[in-house]
């Protein structure tokens, strides 16, 4: 059983599935840090002094007074659209990013020559070569 684990580990596949977890993992965080610190307060400058939207809520409890979404939580239910709003913007850009990832490496697939048809004769030589076999005949 040990040795089929280290078989499973080792395959080319796992491995390249744990490194993209690990990159994904990361870049996530680079998504998200970009999204609140970058994105979202120019967002939030347009349209109006510096609104953040992660303090964005309604009160789904009479209890809830607070004025940020940390306290309102302590304070009783809320339903947090402005923090939904951040996560969303955050799925987009990440997503996007994909797809121009995803774009990329097809692009590449296309220009790269596929071996058996790059192997293949032209029609002539096959041609010549089938004349050459009904003569040997």
């Amino acid at each position: 059983m040990l040795n089929e684990f280290k078989e499973f580990i080792a395959r080319g596949n796992v491995m390249d599935l744990a490194v993209g977890v690990i990159i994904g993992g990361a870049f996530g965080l680079i998504v998200s840090s970009a999204v609140d610190d970058i994105v979202m307060p120019i967002v939030g400058a347009i349209l109006g002094s510096g609104v953040d939207f992660s303090n964005y809520f309604l009160p789904l409890s009479g209890d809830v007074s607070a004025n940020s979404l940390a306290a309102a939580r302590e304070q009783g239910a809320v339903l947090a659209y402005g923090n939904f709003i951040t996560v969303l913007i955050n799925f987009l850009i990440l997503a996007f990013i994909i797809f121009l990832m995803v774009k990329a490496v097809n692009r590449l697939r296309r220009k790269q020559p596929d071996p058996a048809e790059a192997k293949a004769p032209p029609p002539d030589i096959l041609l010549l070569t089938e004349i050459r076999d009904l003569l040997k005949r």
